[in-house]
């Protein structure tokens, strides 16, 4: 169980990670911060600075802490928090799958991320190496993926409605 535990991490992880590093650096194709706040004030999240320092710190630092196995539960939660905007917010309106923009993608990374929070990283893990699993007990992990799923939901309340561009249908 440890050994597929460390496979599903460090894929999802790193996956995540690489995705926020298009946000933050502009990295693997990405459009950096400015690029990516103008997107989001054009989504009505604003201001759009820092939502896009969000998300890509959210996504980057998420997938550093699930491929690792380090923070129990707080890694997932921060991960299932992303994906319910980007969810919400840009592909539940394309339907299900991801070649006509859907949410699939959003969603696997969200369901594998919350169940990497209720099984824990396992033993090959930070957490695991260094004797930091006992905290993580399976109400405490229930609970911080709660409050992922809670600030997911609260960042989409905050977003203003998306700007009407000249000339558009």
């Amino acid at each position: 169980m440890d050994s597929g535990l460390l496979v599903a991490r460090i894929v999802i992880g790193l996956l995540m990670a690489a995705h926020g590093a298009q946000k933050l650096f502009g990295w693997f194709g990405g459009y950096g911060l400015k690029g990516v706040a103008g997107y989001l004030e054009g989504l009505g999240f604003r201001p759009g600075s820092l939502f896009a320092l969000l998300a890509g710190v959210g996504e980057f630092g998420s997938g550093l802490l699930v491929a690792s196995g380090l923070g129990g539960p707080i890694g997932p939660a921060l991960m299932v928090s992303v994906m319910i905007v980007a969810g919400g917010s840009v592909h539940w309106k394309n339907g299900l799958f991801s070649m006509s923009g859907g949410i699939e993608l959003p969603l696997v990374y969200g369901a594998i991320a919350f169940a990497l929070g209720l099984t824990g990283p396992g033993a090959f893990s930070l957490d695991g190496l260094l004797g930091l699993s006992e905290p993580w007990t399976p109400i405490v992990n229930l609970g911080i993926l709660g409050l992922g799923i809670v600030g997911g939901f609260g960042n989409l309340a905050l977003r203003h409605a998306p700007e009407k561009v000249a000339g558009a249908a």
